[in-house]
């Protein structure tokens, strides 16, 4: 593990706790986007499964196995998160380790989608946006990626530069909900 991996961005921040409302930071593992080669989507999608047991997901879509996930993460692209991903891989794909890249936090509470609404121009609403479902957006200011974890949790992702500005911004919304009563 690298300086840049082991040092949190998030560090002295997390977790928070306000209202009924929680936000931590994760450590998922590996995060390797995967952008299939043309004509390969369908043959990278049957070696991740043969690898890592989770197929390449449809868009706004994720997948999940024993200890890995695939989230869709843009046109012609996934993020493989876990584990490093197979170098068998590589032949339908290119692969590139964003691991060092990202910050990754897990919004969790009865209010996920009160708070949400604040930061995001996506309907969050259960009905709308289900469990698994995923969505490349902005999170405020900033480009992230919104995953329904868990019918009361999100994971979001920004550029792990933006942690501190991620926390500020989800620690305001958290605490306007809270202040509702």
């Amino acid at each position: 593990m690298d300086n840049l991996q082991a040092k949190s961005p998030c560090a002295g921040l997390l977790p928070l706790t306000i209202g009924k409302m929680s936000l931590n930071e994760e450590a998922p593992g590996a995060l390797t986007s995967l952008a299939p080669y043309k004509g390969k989507q369908g043959a990278l999608s049957k070696a991740m499964e043969g690898v890592h047991g989770v197929a390449y997901p449809d868009a706004n879509a994720t997948t999940q196995g024993d200890g890995a996930r695939a989230v869709w993460f843009g046109y012609g692209q996934a993020l493989l998160i876990g584990p490093a991903a197979d170098v068998e891989l590589s032949t339908h794909a290119a692969l590139v380790d964003q691991s060092d890249a990202w910050s990754v936090v897990r919004l969790n509470g009865p209010e996920v989608e009160a708070v949400l609404s604040r930061l995001v121009p996506v309907d969050v609403r259960l009905s709308v946006f289900p469990v698994g479902q995923t969505a490349r957006t902005l999170v405020m200011h900033m480009s992230g990626s919104i995953t329904r974890v868990d019918s009361d949790t999100f994971e979001i992702l920004v550029f792990r530069s933006m942690a501190d500005t991620l926390v500020h911004d989800m620690k305001t919304a958290m605490e306007a909900i809270a202040a509702r009563g």
